[in-house]
């Protein structure tokens, strides 16, 4: 179905070391065009029940990608097949230069660079802000090795610059369970960004939050559009409305529209399925 794939040779990853074993063989994806994420006819049952139906879909390597649509309508079932959590019936989709996800299992596809951040908040609620954040960086966790002087630093510097930039440079010392529910949901997506992801999986993110909480999500997340990919699924419209570019709308397992909020908004389908609700 896509112009973009080729019969040439697998590729390697981007940092130029050598590529995954699950790079897809005789195909691979040309990112060449910036696309980071290519869903290609991808379907799922679960007893008879079709979740999605050839869902087809691809997000550009610095894409903030809104995606609504009613209950059952397959976000969350497209969120599992990315993240290995549920194997398609058929179908493909691919990351990066050429990794078939297919055929990876949940921690290879988390080390290849895709994070996903459930609605409910899951921190470590007897550890510090600081502390949170330490757990989840990115090392070598196989080997027992004590840091080193700079490596120390290093953490440290990239601790406090990620909880400046979730807006909790003030918070270091405090008790991650002491903290708001907004508060919880900013640290959980800061210890994802402690990982490197380039693609951010997020799922009905401002979900009770109170309004300047939620603005301040808008304002967090279009600072990391062109950093990383994003995928935030919400129902909020007037957050979607605040940080949106492109709108994709899901119904029984499959595109139903795409485009700009305004296009989606005055496309009758929507209207009728979802936003006339």
């Amino acid at each position: 179905m896509w112009s973009h794939f080729s019969k040439s040779a697998p590729g390697t990853t981007s940092g130029g070391e050598a590529p995954y074993a699950h790079v897809l063989q005789p195909r691979q994806v040309d990112v060449s065009h910036g696309v980071i994420l290519y869903l290609e006819e991808v379907a799922v049952s679960f007893d008879g029940f079709k979740a999605l139906r050839g869902l087809s879909l691809s997000i550009d390597d610095g894409e903030l990608r809104c995606i609504i649509g009613p209950n059952g309508a397959g976000k969350t079932t497209m969120m599992d097949c990315i993240t290995g959590k549920t194997r398609p019936d058929s179908g493909s989709i691919f990351f990066g230069q050429g990794m078939d996800l297919t055929r990876m299992n949940e921690p290879e596809i988390a080390s290849a660079g895709i994070g996903r951040k459930f609605q409910k908040p899951t921190v470590f609620e007897h550890h510090t802000v600081f502390d949170n954040l330490e757990l989840a960086r990115k090392q070598d966790k196989r080997v027992r090795r004590s840091l080193t002087s700079h490596q120390a630093s290093e953490a440290r510097d990239q601790v406090c610059e990620t909880m400046k930039r979730i807006g909790l440079a003030g918070h270091a010392d405090l008790a991650a369970g002491t903290l708001s529910h907004g508060q919880k949901q900013w640290l959980e997506i800061g210890m994802l960004l402690m990982q490197g992801p380039r693609l951010l999986l997020l799922d009905e993110p401002v979900a009770g939050m109170t309004d300047d909480e939620t603005e301040r999500t808008a304002e967090l997340f279009l600072s990391l559009a062109g950093e990383h990919s994003l995928i935030v699924v919400e129902h909020d419209m007037a957050f979607v409305a605040r940080i949106a570019r492109t709108v994709t709308v899901l119904h029984e397992g499959c595109v139903l529209a795409e485009g700009s909020l305004d296009v989606v908004q005055n496309d009758q389908r929507v209207v009728e399925v979802y936003l006339g609700r």
